[in-house]
């Protein structure tokens, strides 16, 4: 039987960051923000501890060698995305034509928090996403792999552009209102919304489950690691821990650590 994936709705696309206070102590803060695009200063979270990111150890390596690549030669990442013909690719086109500020590769927010993190020298840095050798990461990646070669997701590649135009369009009522959010911004909402479900369309919901309970569970474990270097330090404070996550995917991650009870150890760079 083929595994098919998930009809996905699209979420409600809040600007609001959601504060999960653990049971174990300390403050995990999911922040959304919008791929590809630096958001507004004046939405930007300034007080936290540490920063968790959906990233690998070896996806935060290469972010810091693209952002290098961009202060070489700016936009040479754009451009090179854009010649790809990937989803990506109708996203970057689609924030061009809008005033808000990007497109930029490396995603703009991550690499910004990476610098803050590293200039203060006292906030560790968590790579929420296994390492390829972790093995049942290895086995998530080749269940990934064994229903995106289905049919129906060759054949679906054949629609991409008309089905990304859908969503953007389906998208557009489930952006909420903000302070300072305008027009353009509320545009590229919806684009970034259709671009995260076509990035996603490969996966069953049972699969989008195991990625978001296991995230869930290595970001609690983040905010472990933190609590322990606070009771090192001999502070008193509880800490924060900032997950900046896509807009489109809050909801999901929010949910799964509402429900985590089991706690993966790991620690902060």
């Amino acid at each position: 039987m083929i595994a098919r994936p998930g009809n996905m709705e699209i979420p409600a696309l809040s600007w609001d960051a959601v504060t999960y206070d653990d049971p174990d102590g300390g403050k995990i803060i999911f922040w959304p923000h919008l791929p590809c695009i630096m958001m507004p200063s004046t939405m930007r979270l300034r007080k936290w501890d540490g920063l968790a990111l959906l990233y690998s150890s070896d996806d935060i390596a290469i972010l810091k060698k693209e952002d290098e690549l961009e202060i070489q030669n700016p936009g040479i990442n754009v451009q090179a995305v854009l010649a790809s013909g990937s989803g990506m690719g109708l996203l970057l086109k689609d924030i061009q034509i809008l005033d808000v500020d990007g497109p930029k590769i490396p995603d703009p927010e991550p690499t910004r928090l990476i610098h803050h993190a590293e200039n203060s020298g006292e906030r560790p840095i968590y790579s929420i996403i296994p390492e390829i050798n972790d093995e049942k990461w290895e086995e998530w990646y080749i269940n990934c792999a064994d229903n995106q070669v289905k049919i129906i997701h060759l054949l679906g590649t054949l629609t991409k552009s008309r089905r990304y135009a859908k969503n953007r369009l389906r998208a557009t009522s489930k952006v909420q209102r903000g302070k300072n959010i305008d027009s353009d911004l509320g545009a590229a909402s919806a684009s970034c919304a259709s671009w995260w479900m076509e990035d996603n369309r490969g996966l069953t919901k049972e699969l989008i489950k195991q990625r978001d309970g296991r995230f869930a569970s290595r970001i609690r474990g983040a905010l472990a690691d933190l609590r322990n270097r606070r009771v090192d330090e001999s502070s008193g404070s509880e800490p924060s821990l900032l997950v900046p996550v896509h807009q489109a995917h809050l909801g999901l991650l929010v949910d799964e650590i509402n429900n985590c009870i089991e706690i993966e150890e790991i620690r902060g760079e």
